[in-house]
């Protein structure tokens, strides 16, 4: 860092109006790094060397990076030095190749399940009047797809309001639907620093600003995201709090409260993608119980079922929020699939969903076990009930993550490196790899070998680099 820009916020601090000098550090930090006067892992000057050159004490100095260091601006490493981070930044994602490598489901060899979801299917055409199911649809569902969906959300709601129930075209299309509703021109949406890449992708479509939030392993930290608050345009939060892709991390109910009281304070609406949460054990209270008034919570069958069978059911704050966005997501989409509504109806209904759920949970924890067996539990993240798992490259090797999923896909292995769920260009040293779709136990195994085998082989001998 130049003397120049240390004397220019000497200058500022001497002139401000009552900002303790350890904010106003914090807050100069942010606004060099937003105008590129600071870039990521531009070097700090020591604290002694801070305080020297603006005028301050060490302590405050020491509270002034500490603050910085809680809002995700820094990162400090003994005997290295204080650096800059990468960020934070809020961005507009610019249109163009999103890696979307789809995590796929699990899919249970169970002879006498696949008997029960086919009959149930065939039941379906046999009984009802195939022309209804073959006309236009008010938007939302029928009576009796709601009524299911309740069935569904249940699981998961307490006490779930057939009038704040919506039956969707997946969760994909709702996501569509709520950023273009929620999202004024001038407001961004906040998302974590490691996200679905579906979201930076809809918001590149819809030219709406992500404001990457920092995280750890319970979710984005709460401070920081308080502080962005204060600004005023938030224009929503999405969150997928419960075995998230990419990191299979669940949040806690502390964190969760935590964050539900800043949105509360600050009336900012939270996009609640519960993707996965039906295939976790037990899932910790839901921001629709937490905050009813701001969270659109939703859910789906395309990780519990298939994806291809696109059905998401939305639960919205209220009656007059369920009528609004019914409108834009008629304009958007005109209906759901009424032949697609009716056979998950019917799966919930008879029992069929639940016993698919319970043989996708059973078959991705054998999964999991087999991943622990043959690269360690120290280097992978994962969760019971997911179907994939963080896998963190070791220090030892000299791989990135780029290449090293590359050369995982040109074998087999569904690999995605961590620069796709990346929302704040700092991408950490990580792959996704996904143990769904159909293969067998016996085929993943053989994809661990795979894994295992290439990370101990030195990059340039596997891509022909030199």
């Amino acid at each position: 860092m130049k003397n120049t820009e240390l004397a220019r916020w000497a200058r500022r601090l001497k002139n401000s109006q009552g900002i303790p000098a350890y904010r106003l550090i914090a807050d100069l930090i942010g606004e060099d790094l937003d105008s590129g006067r600071l870039q990521p892992r531009d070097r700090l000057p020591p604290l002694r060397d801070l305080a020297e050159a603006t005028g301050i004490n060490y302590t405050t100095a020491a509270r002034a990076y500490q603050e910085a260091k809680t809002r995700g601006l820094i990162d400090s490493h003994p005997g290295s030095g204080t650096f800059v981070k990468g960020r934070t930044a809020t961005v507009r994602p610019s249109l163009g190749s999103y890696e979307m490598t789809m995590n796929l489901l699990v899919e249970p060899a169970i002879p006498t399940l696949i008997e029960q979801v086919r009959d149930s299917a065939i039941g379906v055409l046999a009984q009802r009047d195939l022309y209804d199911m073959l006309r236009y649809q008010a938007f939302g569902g029928s009576r009796e797809n709601k009524e299911a969906a309740l069935i569904w959300l249940d699981q998961r709601l307490p006490n779930p309001q057939l009038e704040q129930v919506l039956v969707c075209p997946g969760i994909h299309s709702v996501l569509v639907g709520l950023m273009s509703t929620l999202i004024e021109k001038h407001q961004v949406l906040c998302v974590e620093s490691l996200a679905y890449p579906g979201i930076k992708a809809i918001a590149a479509h819809l030219g709406i600003s992500l404001h990457s939030l920092e995280r750890d392993h319970d979710g984005p930290l709460v401070r920081p995201f308080e502080e962005f608050c204060k600004l005023g345009n938030v224009g929503a939060l999405y969150l997928n709090p419960t075995i998230q892709n990419p990191t299979t991390d669940t949040m806690s109910k502390s964190r969760r409260e935590a964050i539900a009281d800043v949105c509360l304070r600050y009336s900012i609406p939270i996009i609640e993608d519960e993707a996965y949460s039906m295939l976790a054990e037990q899932a910790p209270v839901s921001f629709a119980e937490l905050v009813p008034e701001l969270s659109w919570y939703i859910t789906g069958t395309s990780k519990c079922f298939g994806p291809g069978v696109r059905s998401a059911f939305l639960y919205t704050p209220g009656k007059r929020q369920s009528q609004r966005l019914s409108a834009a997501m008629r304009a958007l989409h005109v209906m759901s699939s009424p032949l697609t509504d009716a056979l998950v109806s019917q799966w919930i209904l008879d029992g069929t969903a639940e016993q698919m759920v319970k043989s996708v949970r059973r078959e991705a924890i054998a999964r999991l076990r087999i991943a622990e067996q043959e690269l360690g539990t120290r280097n992978i993240r994962s969760a019971e009930g997911a179907f994939h798992l963080w896998l963190q490259i070791p220090k030892s090797s000299d791989w990135n993550p780029s290449e090293l999923a590359v050369q995982l896909r040109q074998l087999g292995v569904s690999a995605v490196s961590s620069a796709a769920f990346a929302t704040d260009n700092n991408p950490p040293n990580a792959v996704r790899l996904c143990f769904g779709g159909p293969i067998t136990r016996d085929q993943w195994q053989e994809n661990l070998h795979q894994v295992a085998d290439l990370i101990e082989q030195p990059s340039y001998l596997s891509t022909g680099m030199h």
